[in-house]
């Protein structure tokens, strides 16, 4: 066995393949060059586990199954999750002043130096399945929220049950709410969230547990489980941080409240509803230290970035910004608006919430209750001598109205407005009420957008599409499609089978910037539909939401995937 160093010889000796299914794949291997492992996965006669285990035997490394190991918290401390993420590797026991690691990879000489030096220990390598070691990160690294909680819970069993039949009577609701363990539970839960740079937390009260999850780079994560019973102590607490009334569970309300650790100032907004099950809580993390993004950072280039560029250095006019919830609208214009903040300028903005503070500008939030609406706030900002205008979003037709006047009389305004293209504003105006005369002499542009993962270049890997997809590429692009690429030699990329969960790291925007030109006034004029209006744009030299995506796909930026699944029409 130990003089074995064929991969196919050793699964042959441990009845995974017959002689001839190994014979079958040294031939394949010798006409395609491609590696033994490789061939026999595609076919199917192993599993992933088992040519580990027969790697292992072959470079005579111990094989360790993750699956069944759980890994201390002071073991995990010795190798921070970026660099087991990055390595695919996870620290499992230290024995006789020995970190023992599995690893995808145990024979990378540089790493294990590299690990040695970090740690202080010597490390002795073992190979892993890379799947399980993915697995086996995602559990140890978020173990910290879950143990953290768990430790809560058990505190408190006794004081939980207690709590609730309090709570139903409300008699020292507060008191119980504020104790140590539920206080602590959602503070985890939220410094969980700023650690994983996750923009919304969801509480969601299941029929037998509560379920957290936090999106992160546009994507929900579970993370956590919660016993039911612990459900409305936590609510409760997060009302109280908002100064909402814990008693009411009837109707939804809203709140804020600011949090603080490591270092960093937060704001949550928060959102309640009831449901059948119980109140969900969603909190949408608005970071305070947050840089403003250049448009570069935000994805804008080429064309589109010069015309967004130039429109908003007029000094009047109209800037509409278009996408669903979530796309980056806010982002896009607190940068346009820091670009052009400068003292001799008057800049006021009415938002629905105010979600980032930039300085240098007068900042007001909508407040509907008090009735102090996007309309009469827009009129009262109008009193108070603007050059520039940001309206958080226009969602009628007297907001629309009064924005148009503004345009009129000088003031360059700023709004968003929820539709999927940007040709789509359009009609939208006009079916408000917009008369196409005024909004064609004030819209200067309009931009749609959305927002893509960017893939971590070392957790994926290059493969030429098929003639389809690449068809389907060229006849999408046109004339934008890369000249130096030769038929058959489009290379895209895609997440490395071990990296499936963990290939993207932020998000980038791909962007479509619509600039009113002469012909496209005079479609407004006509009523013109969308899809007239989006065709002379694109003759006008506008690229499209997919075409600006299928760039960045080609540029290996993000995969076809992802632009796919935003950009779908």
């Amino acid at each position: 066995m130990a003089g074995r160093t064929d991969i196919a010889e050793i699964l042959v000796a441990q009845g995974v393949l017959t002689d001839d299914q190994a014979s079958q794949v040294r031939v394949e291997q010798i006409n395609t060059g491609r590696d033994l492992e490789t061939i026999i996965l595609n076919k199917e006669w192993a599993t992933p586990r088992q040519l580990v285990e027969a790697r292992a035997q072959m470079i005579k490394i111990p094989f360790v199954d993750v699956r069944e190991i759980a890994v201390a918290a002071d073991v995990v401390s010795k190798i921070p999750e970026s660099v087991a993420r990055h390595y695919t590797l996870i620290p499992l026991r230290i024995v006789e002043g020995k970190l023992q690691v599995a690893m995808k990879d145990p024979l990378d000489l540089q790493v294990i130096e590299f690990l040695e030096a970090k740690t202080g220990l010597k490390i002795e390598p073992q190979l892993a399945v890379p799947d399980d070691i993915i697995d086996a990160i995602n559990r140890s690294y978020s173990a910290g929220i879950e143990s953290e909680v768990k430790e809560a819970l058990s505190e408190t069993a006794e004081e939980m049950q207690k709590a609730e039949k309090e709570l139903e009577t409300m008699d020292q609701a507060q008191d119980i709410v504020q104790s140590a363990p539920v206080a602590r539970i959602v503070s985890t839960i939220v410094t969980y969230a700023m650690k994983a740079k996750a923009s919304d937390i969801h509480i969601e009260p299941l029929e037998d547990r509560t379920r957290v999850r936090f999106r992160i780079d546009g994507i929900l994560k579970e993370r956590l489980s919660l016993p039911k019973r612990v459900h409305d102590a936590v609510v409760s607490r997060i009302k109280i941080l908002s100064d909402l009334k814990i008693d009411e569970k009837r109707i939804p309300q809203d709140g804020r409240f600011q949090f603080s650790a490591d270092g960093e100032d937060i704001d949550l907004r928060v959102s309640t509803l009831p449901t059948a099950t119980g109140e969900k809580v969603v909190m949408r993390l608005l970071r305070k230290s947050a840089h403003v993004p250049t448009l570069d950072q935000l994805g804008m280039v080429g064309s589109a970035r010069k015309n967004f560029n130039d429109a908003i250095h007029k000094s009047h006019g109209i800037i509409l910004v278009t996408g669903p919830t979530g796309s980056g609208k806010t982002t896009t214009l607190r940068t346009a608006l820091s670009m052009i903040n400068s003292v001799d300028v008057n800049i006021s903005t009415l938002e629905d919430p105010v979600e980032y503070r930039i300085p240098g500008i007068n900042q007001s939030q909508v407040n509907v209750q008090a009735g102090l609406t996007f309309a009469n706030g827009l009129r009262a900002l109008l009193r108070q001598d603007p050059d520039v205008i940001m309206v958080g979003e226009i969602r009628d037709g007297e907001t629309m109205e009064l924005a148009v006047q503004a345009a009129l009389t000088g003031h360059l305004v700023f709004s968003t407005i929820h539709t999927n293209s940007a040709a789509g504003a359009l009609p939208r105006l006009l079916d408000m009420g917009a008369e196409p005369f005024l909004l064609a002499s004030t819209i200067q542009c309009i931009v749609a957008q959305r927002l893509v993962r960017v893939v971590i270049p070392e957790k994926v890997e290059e493969y030429t599409v098929t003639k389809e997809v690449e068809e389907m590429i060229r006849q999408d692009l046109g004339s934008l499609f890369p000249k130096d690429i030769k038929e058959g030699e489009l290379k895209l990329v895609r997440p490395k089978p071990e990296h499936a969960n963990d290939y993207a790291s932020g998000r980038m925007g791909i962007f479509e910037v619509l600039v009113i030109n002469e012909k496209i006034e005079h479609l407004i004029l006509e009523r013109a539909i969308s899809e007239d209006i989006e065709k002379a744009a694109i003759e006008n030299g506008m690229i499209k939401l997919r075409q600006d995506g299928l760039l960045k796909a080609i540029q290996h930026k993000t995969t076809l995937e992802e632009v796919l699944r935003v950009a779908n029409e």
